[in-house]
């Protein structure tokens, strides 16, 4: 009896996987255990295993496409057995929408349209002019070149043997040669690429939107002094065995000030309003299609050499596509750092299910009125945004004040 497999649900977020890559194809010998495919998530590329031992007899979403959770993946079974009615019983509309915009197609040719005095092809983009005045293209590259009114025959096909398929219309920029020389210009053309949405950026969109005009927010901004922290990162740094930063001090400081404020250490479910007993960073990581926030889990008991070295590791996988589900879930708070690019203060939408995401700004060498002198200073702004249906004012400030004893005393980090 042939096995249907779906299209997994990979993470609690996830509504619809790509397949990155199949290690199978039709009619070779599957073993239980063994990797069947690779499928791209919001937040990871992962391994997906085959539960059945058999012959793969049917891929039912085809390499680089697109298809939601529980859609028909493959089908696995006896070599040689009849597997039309499953096809048709597990047959879904939504995947048949998805295979046509998708799905490779069979390699046709359109016929070259002259190119005009203002877009002229490169050498390498004429070359994939046949001599025969075709030019090979998808069906859906045509469409998508006929609707953008983009001329075939400049076009530069990526496909197999130089066929233009749909990348290649995503990617195109008309060729306009400069005066003066064969240079690309711009000159009196407007021009746009659409890049078409990834995954992760699909769910990044819906959850900031949905936690932005869902939960109330409201920001806290407050100054610390940091020329002790300062101090004893210069004192750390002979010390080659141990790397701190700013950014593990800012970690394990929210960490024991949530200790003492576990209202802030909350969720709001709808029903009931979430206290958490444990304390679980994320650390919002910026990779090229967003934003990940992998999690340092029980933060409060690490000290910040342990915290520094998880953080490497976690963003080293974030950007990799290595992060797996246990390591990206079950936050309760969360910290987001843009000092490292010059930003010197900024607000950050609440992740949920957090109550609150501090932002972290650069540290800034400015004049400071100390024992009524003014002396040059450290300092650092950061802005704790909070959902307001959790955290309200009071509880906030008396977080951050908290949070600013740690900092600017960062020796009881150590303790």
């Amino acid at each position: 009896m042939a096995e249907v497999i779906y299209m997994p649900k990979l993470s609690d977020t996830m509504t619809e996987g790509v397949v990155a890559d199949w290690n199978k194809k039709v009619g070779d010998e599957v073993s239980e255990g063994e990797l069947l495919a690779e499928i791209e998530t919001d937040k990871a590329t992962m391994e997906f295993e085959s539960f059945y031992d058999g012959v793969l007899l049917h891929i039912g979403v085809g390499k680089g496409e697109t298809a939601p959770v529980n859609t028909l993946l493959a089908i696995i079974g006896d070599k040689g057995e009849d597997i039309e009615k499953i096809l048709a019983e597990a047959k879904n509309p939504t995947k048949a929408e998805v295979k046509e915009e998708n799905a490779p197609e069979k390699e046709e040719a359109a016929p070259v349209v002259k190119p005009t005095a203002a877009s002229v092809p490169t050498p390498v983009q004429a070359a994939v002019t046949e001599s025969n005045g075709r030019v090979f293209a998808s069906p859906l590259a045509r469409k998508m070149a006929s609707e953008k009114g983009i001329d075939l025959a400049n076009v530069n096909g990526t496909g197999d043997n130089g066929r233009i398929v749909k990348r290649d219309i995503d990617h195109y920029v008309p060729y306009v040669p400069a005066i003066g020389g064969n240079k690309r210009a711009h000159v009196g053309v407007e021009t746009y690429t659409d890049e078409p949405i990834s995954q992760m950026r699909k769910v990044i969109a819906k959850r900031l939107s949905e936690s932005k005009f869902t939960a109330p927010h409201f920001y806290l901004t407050i100054e610390l002094d940091m020329d002790r922290a300062m101090d004893i990162r210069a004192s750390l740094k002979g010390h080659a065995e141990v790397r701190v930063s700013v950014n593990d001090m800012v970690i394990k400081a929210c960490a024991l000030s949530l200790r003492e404020h576990p209202a802030v250490n909350s969720a709001w479910l709808g029903d009931v309003i979430r206290r958490n007993e444990h304390v679980h960073i994320g650390v919002a990581v910026a990779v090229d299609e967003g934003l990940l926030v992998p999690v340092v889990r029980f933060a409060d008991g690490k000290g910040m050499q342990e915290i520094g070295a998880e953080v490497r590791e976690l963003a080293a996988k974030a950007k990799n596509k290595k992060l797996q589900p246990s390591e990206w879930e079950g936050n309760t708070f969360t910290v987001s750092n843009l000092g490292m690019f010059g930003i010197e203060e900024f607000t950050a939408i609440v992740n949920p299910p957090d109550s609150c995401i501090m932002a972290v700004g650069g540290i800034r060498q400015v004049p400071v009125v100390k024992n009524g002198e003014i002396v040059p200073g450290n300092v650092m702004k950061v802005t704790l945004s909070c959902d307001h249906r959790v955290v309200d004012g009071v509880l906030g400030a008396s977080f951050l004040n908290t949070f600013k004893g740690y900092m600017e005393n960062p020796a009881t980090l150590l303790l």
